[in-house]
């Protein structure tokens, strides 16, 4: 596995704000011998994996659809040991293994992917068409990671695997279904998750996620790093008609363009700037012809928080504005916008002496540049974190690895862009040379917290 070192100045680029992780503390890391023989296996399986990354990126799923993906998971467990569970809340897959007395370690890996076309020019581009629950035909690409985090997850599987004589305790492996639309989390927890399917507690849980940081880069950040989200639909209702008669009818269009533009005073205007808050309309679904003016226009809308009080200034806010316009237009009370909330998560909140453990010993085996321990709180989303149900209790950690070609990622600096690309951009893409290293990543943080054999 190639060395990070060379990408130290790079990385420098993005970390200089924040600090590295003290050289205090001692912990109980991995040994050196323990690194080397995980650092071996996994650079003995790159070939696979990358096979392995390419046939998962080529063939996406969409959230509750990832039949194929919860396969190759289960399959994959299977043949290293793991006691597999499978159809939990609905795709979801999980495999235990264990190993003699020590700690329970939960790791999990999300398997959905998204609505996006990709423009990537590579032989394994995903060329993915899907029916959606509308009934309507949307392009389907991994644009934000979820294929190398499988891949992560199931190649550190290996490692553990084959290692059972350097570690004690118990694995626990999670392919979990629709992160995109934060639901698949709580649909395996309300599906029975550690009561039916017998999952045990965990002593710890930790994840890992991609960002456009250079390949080699690892952020192992305390406190609060992702924002809470809502996802929130709005049914604007109207009178349809003929587009040659608008006087004849109550246009929703109208009423749907005018609530876009409103929403936005209720953060900048309602909201103190002090507050995270960000809300964002993702569609308008509205008719179907050039000359029919339709009876209900949908607007998709996804909130971005850390305060709950934000969260229900932008709630409330939604509401009074969609109303508001309605009866401007003349609805009647019993025809106010319907508003439907769907998937929602709390703010993701990384355990601080979890993650200082995690990043102390990734800093000793990546090298001491390589790992940033604050990072600022950022405005994406996640539910791994409500996977633990009801045990709020157990530490938690979220990783960031990198996945971007450093000399891409250079070439973005010089630009004056901060990344090269985003997530659910069409060109977000995964360097090849990141699959074996977030399996190190994954497998030297499970080593970690797994106790040692007797």
């Amino acid at each position: 596995m190639r060395s990070i070192r060379r990408h130290t100045r790079l990385f420098l680029a993005v970390a200089a704000p924040f600090a590295l992780f003290p050289c205090s503390a001692a912990l109980a890391a991995p040994s050196a011998a323990v690194v080397a023989e995980a650092d071996k296996r996994i650079t003995a399986d790159i070939a696979r994996l990358t096979a392995m990354y390419k046939d998962i990126h080529q063939n996406p799923e969409l959230a509750f659809h990832e039949t194929r993906t919860a396969a190759i998971v289960a399959k994959e467990l299977k043949a290293l040991g793991f006691d597999v569970k499978t159809g939990i809340g609905g795709t979801g897959v999980v495999g235990i293994l264990k190993n003699g007395p020590g700690p329970v370690v939960m790791y999990r890996a999300d398997m959905d992917a998204n609505a996006v076309a990709e423009e990537n020019d590579l032989p394994y581009r995903s060329k993915v068409k899907a029916i959606r629950e509308d009934g309507s035909e949307s392009p389907v690409a991994h644009m934000c990671g979820h294929d190398a985090h499988v891949t992560w997850m199931l190649g550190m599987a290996k490692a553990l695997a084959g290692m059972k004589g350097q570690w004690g305790g118990t694995v626990v492996l999670v392919g979990q279904p629709a992160e995109e639309p934060i639901t698949g989390a709580k649909a395996m927890v309300d599906a029975g998750l550690y009561e039916k399917f017998g999952v045990p507690k965990p002593d710890y849980f930790i994840g890992i996620h991609t960002a456009p940081l250079p390949t080699g880069t690892v952020v192992a950040a305390p406190g609060p790093l992702m924002a809470g989200t809502d996802q929130v639909d709005i049914l604007m209702k109207g009178v349809g008609g003929h587009g040659s008669m608008p006087q004849m009818t109550k246009d929703p269009v109208v009423m749907a363009a005018l609530a876009v533009v409103q929403y936005q005073a209720i953060v900048s205007r309602t909201v103190t700037p002090q507050e995270t808050a960000v809300l964002t309309v993702g569609s308008i679904q509205a008719g179907a012809d050039n000359n029919v003016i339709p009876a209900t226009a949908l607007l998709k809308a996804n909130l971005r928080w850390y305060s709950e009080a934000t969260r229900q200034q932008m709630l409330k806010g939604i509401k009074a504005v969609s109303e508001g316009i309605a009866r401007t237009y003349g609805m009647p009370e019993d025809q106010m916008p319907v508003i439907t909330m769907k998937g929602s998560s709390t703010p993701l909140v990384n355990d601080k002496e979890l993650s200082a453990r995690l990043g102390k010993t990734l800093q000793g085996v990546l090298g001491e540049k390589a790992v940033i321990s604050a990072f600022p709180p950022a405005t994406g989303s996640e539910d791994v974190h409500l996977l633990l149900g009801p045990y709020t209790d157990v530490p938690f950690s979220f990783l960031v690895v990198g996945v971007a070609d450093p000399d891409l990622f250079a070439k973005a600096q010089k630009e004056g862009k901060q990344f090269p690309y985003a997530a659910h951009n069409p060109g977000f893409l995964v360097d090849l040379k990141a699959i074996p290293e977030g399996t190190k990543v994954a497998t030297v943080a499970m080593l970690d917290l797994l106790g040692k054999p007797e």
